[in-house]
């Protein structure tokens, strides 16, 4: 039975239902459009391929090993560094809000829904200010607390991140359901390359090269128009 509660409670977690606002974020991808770098599902298949192999997402994907880890370990001093380090490390104010905001939500709602005393350990370290977690260490200390598998528990993450960001894409070029779920299907062997990257890689590898994606942030929050908050 342990096999299919973790499998009941990845699927809710990483599911689009799960109520943390992903919905209303496009990592960029907004201003990317109007800029005319996405256009179409091969170039937004390109942008988040981006994403998961060089931007936030492989950062994410080593920040949430690392938080899951620690967590396991009940390595208070580590998982506090991973959790100032992870608020810390984005490049825009949008990717800040991005990660932090749906961090606070999932956290909130994991410890009420899925209690369990171990959460405690977190809690202590935030001093109940969940805004400081950011969205990845989040969704990895609820892996952790709960004996999900880490491996299972970041390609659950990263394919909702890839997911959420295929979803913006279809509403903002647009594009058909069809289109969307092909470019999902291609990402595929990226979010494992991503997986395995993050199983292999220490701290100090840490970082992202995606200038332009940064760029396009910046630029959306002055945009005109705009659907999304990032």
């Amino acid at each position: 039975m342990t096999d299919t509660f973790n499998l009941y409670r990845l699927m809710t977690w990483a599911s689009p239902s799960f109520p943390i606002g992903a919905f209303s974020y496009s990592h960029g991808i907004e201003y990317a459009v109007q800029a005319g770098l996405v256009s179409d599902g091969e170039s937004l298949e390109h942008w988040i391929r981006s994403v998961i192999i060089d931007g936030d997402g492989r950062s994410d994907a080593i920040l949430f090993r690392l938080a899951y880890e620690a967590t396991k370990t009940e390595n208070r001093a580590d998982l506090q560094e991973i959790i100032e380090l992870a608020s810390a490390m984005r490049a825009t104010s949008e990717f800040a809000v991005e990660s932090r905001q749906q961090g606070g939500a999932f956290f909130k709602i994991a410890i009420s829904a899925w209690s369990n005393p171990d959460f405690e350990i977190v809690e202590n370290l935030i001093n109940g200010n969940e805004s400081s977690l950011a969205y990845p260490i989040s969704f990895a200390v609820a892996c952790a607390v709960h004996s999900v598998p880490l491996e299972s528990s970041l390609y659950a993450y990263l394919h909702g991140y890839a997911s959420n960001l295929v979803s913006a894409g279809v509403r903002l070029i647009p594009l058909g359901q069809t289109d969307g779920q092909s470019v999902i299907a291609n990402l595929e062997a990226d979010v494992a390359s991503a997986v395995d990257t993050a199983m292999g890689t220490i701290l100090d590898d840490l970082g992202s090269a995606t200038p332009i994606i940064d760029w396009t942030s910046t630029q959306h929050e002055t945009q005109y128009t705009r659907l999304f908050r990032s």
